[in-house]
C-alpha cells in the first residue's frame, strides 16, 4: 500500500544515512573538560576493537563484554605508557550507539587526556567525534527515538530537581511510547481504509470497518486534544517560568527580588524609581526553574525620559511573562472587605499603572501585598482571609515562610508534577506537529463522504499526513532540518 511504502522509504533513508555515517570510528572525551579525578574517553565504530588492542599494546587481546579491566594504556607510536586506568568493552548492538564501543577511564589531568586523544588520533580509521555524534549514531541505530534524544539533551542541561525528573522520563521513552501508540493506531486506520478502497468489492469487506475506523480516529483525536490542553506545563518546566514583578514606584519590587534570590540582585534605596532597566535572574525555587524580572515602577504620568523608557520595557517584559507578581502596598488594601471588592481593587490598580488588560490576558496574576509591618494585627488577619493575596513584609521578613510556601505551590500548579503515566509536551515542535495531526484527522472526519470524495484515495491522503506529523516528532522519517536543530546543542563526547 502507498502508506506502507512511504513508511518503508522513510526508514530506508534513515538507515542509509546511518550506514554511511558508520564507515569510520569516532572518539572523544565524554566527561567534562576540567581537571577531575576520572575522565572518560569514548570510542565507537567498526575499528573500536583494533583501537582498544593498540592502546593496551596487545594485538590479540579479547576483553569480556561489559566488564571493567584495570589496564595500562600506551601510545601506539612511541609505545610509552600514558596512564593506568579502567577499560570497558561494549560490542554492538548492545551498546549506547548500537556499534562496537569502548571506554577508557583515565585520570582527569589535562595532560593525560591530551595524550590519550593524541594516541587515538594516530590510529587508522579513527577521527574525533562531532558535537552530538554519539547520540546521533544511537538515533540512527534505532537505540533512541527523537523524543528520547531531546530528553537526553534536557537531562544534560537540567538545573532543578523537577527539570531532572521530567527530562529523565522523556529520555527513557515515556513520551515516545505515547506518540508511537498514536502513530500505530493511525497507521492501522489508514491501512484499513486502503484495504477497503482496494479490495472492498473483490473480497466483500464489510462496510462496518469504516464505522470502526471513524470511532478509532475520534478516540485518537480526543486523546491528542487532551494532551495538548496542558497549559504548557512541560514547556514552562523545561524553559523556566518567566516571572515579572510589577507595581507602582517604591512598593518594594527590588526588595522582593532580593528576598526571593537571597542576595543583593537589585539596588534598594528609600528613593523611589531606583530601578529603570529590566533586571533578570534565574533561580531554583523549590525545584522549579524561575526567571525573575524586576521592573521599573509604573504610573500614568511622568516627564522623565529615562523613566518612560523603563516603563515601556517593563510592559514589554510583562507581555512575555508566564507569571505576574503584582506588588502593592498592604495599606492600600485596608478598605477591601471581601473577594469581590478585591477584584475591583486589582482592576483599578492595573488602570493606575496604565497596564492594558490584554497584557495580562492568559497569564497567572498573583497579588502580593508588601509592607504588612505597617498594618495592625486585626488588619493582617482580615487580609489573610482574602483569596489570591500573598502578604509579607520585605523589610522585617514577616510571614516569609508562608509566603515562600504559597509561591512554591503556585509554581507547582503552573508546571505540574512530572509523571510517567501522563508525560507532557516539552517542545514547541511537538505541539505544532500534534496540532497539524489533529487538523488532518478533522478534515478527514468532516469531509469523508462519497459525494465529497468520490475517490476515497484522496481522503486517505489526510490519514497519511496525520501519521507523518507524528513521525516528524519521533524521527521515524528522515527530516534533515529537524535533526540539525536537535543535535546541534549536544556537547562533543555525547
Amino acid at each position: 500500500m502507498a502508506l506502507l511504502r512511504s513508511v518503508s522509504n522513510g526508514f530506508s533513508a534513515v538507515f542509509r544515512r546511518f550506514a554511511s555515517s558508520s564507515g569510520c570510528t569516532i572518539y572523544s572525551l565524554s566527561s567534562g573538560h576540567v581537571k577531575c579525578g576520572v575522565s572518560v574517553i569514548r570510542v565507537s565504530g567498526p575499528q573500536t576493537k583494533q583501537a582498544l588492542r593498540a592502546i593496551v599494546d596487545n594485538g590479540e587481546y579479547e576483553p569480556k563484554q561489559r566488564q571493567a579491566y584495570l589496564k595500562s594504556f600506551y601510545h601506539p607510536t612511541s609505545k610509552e605508557i600514558i596512564d593506568r586506568g579502567l577499560l570497558l568493552w561494549f560490542p554492538g548492538p548492545a551498546s549506547f550507539t548500537g556499534e562496537d564501543a569502548c571506554e577508557f577511564q583515565v585520570h582527569g589531568s589535562l595532560a593525560v587526556i591530551a595524550a590519550m586523544l593524541d594516541a587515538l588520533g594516530q590510529l587508522p580509521g579513527l577521527r574525533p567525534a562531532q558535537p552530538g555524534e554519539f547520540t546521533k549514531r544511537a538515533f540512527f541505530g534505532g537505540k533512541l527515538d527523537l523524543t528520547e534524544v531531546e530528553g537526553l539533551a534536557d537531562l544534560i542541561h537540567a538545573e532543578t530537581e523537577a527539570q531532572r525528573k521530567q527530562a529523565l522520563l522523556q529520555s527513557t521513552g515515556a513520551l515516545g511510547r505515547l506518540y508511537d501508540n498514536w502513530r500505530k493506531r493511525l497507521i492501522r486506520c489508514a491501512a484499513h481504509l486502503e484495504a477497503y478502497i482496494d479490495f472492498a468489492e473483490e473480497e466483500q469487506i464489510e462496510g462496518g470497518v469504516i464505522v470502526q475506523l471513524t470511532r478509532e480516529l475520534n478516540a485518537v483525536k480526543r486523546e491528542i486534544s487532551a494532551h495538548l490542553n496542558d497549559q504548557r506545563q512541560g514547556e514552562l518546566l523545561r524553559d523556566g517560568v518567566r516571572t515579572v514583578i510589577i507595581g507602582a514606584p517604591n512598593v518594594g519590587k527590588s526588595s522582593l527580588l532580593n528576598l526571593l534570590c537571597q542576595r543583593a540582585v537589585s539596588i534598594v534605596t528609600e528613593q523611589a524609581g531606583t530601578t529603570r532597566d529590566i533586571i533578570e535572574t534565574m533561580h531554583n525555587f523549590g525545584g522549579y526553574p524561575v526567571v525573575f524580572a524586576d521592573t521599573a515602577g509604573l504610573r500614568k504620568h511622568t516627564t522623565d525620559t529615562i523613566e518612560v523608557e523603563g516603563m515601556a520595557r517593563a510592559k514589554q517584559c510583562l507581555a512575555q511573562s508566564d507569571l505576574i507578581l503584582l506588588l502593592t502596598d498592604a495599606r492600600a488594601l485596608r478598605k477591601v472587605e471581601n473577594n469581590e471588592a478585591l477584584t475591583g481593587h486589582i482592576d483599578n490598580y492595573l488602570e493606575e499603572l496604565d497596564i492594558p488588560p490584554e497584557l495580562c490576558s492568559g497569564k497567572r496574576l498573583q497579588l502580593v501585598a508588601n509592607k504588612t509591618d505597617t498594618l495592625s494585627a486585626e488588619e493582617i488577619q482580615r487580609l489573610g482571609k482574602l483569596d489570591n493575596v500573598l502578604a509579607l513584609s520585605c523589610h522585617k521578613q514577616d510571614n516569609l515562610p508562608e509566603f515562600l510556601g504559597s509561591l512554591e505551590q503556585l509554581l507547582q500548579q503552573l508546571c505540574g508534577v512530572p509523571q510517567a503515566e501522563h508525560p507532557r509536551i516539552t517542545h514547541t515542535r511537538y505541539r505544532q506537529q500534534l496540532e497539524r495531526c489533529i487538523d488532518h484527522i478533522k478534515i478527514f472526519l468532516r469531509d469523508y463522504k462519497p459525494d465529497v470524495y468520490p475517490d476515497m484515495a484522496i481522503a486517505a491522503q489526510q490519514l497519511r499526513k496525520s501519521v507523518r506529523c507524528i513521525e516528524r516528532i519521533t524521527g521515524h522519517v528522515s527530516c534533515e532540518d529537524i535533526l540539525d536543530v536537535v543535535f546541534k546543542d549536544f556537547c562533543i563526547g555525547k
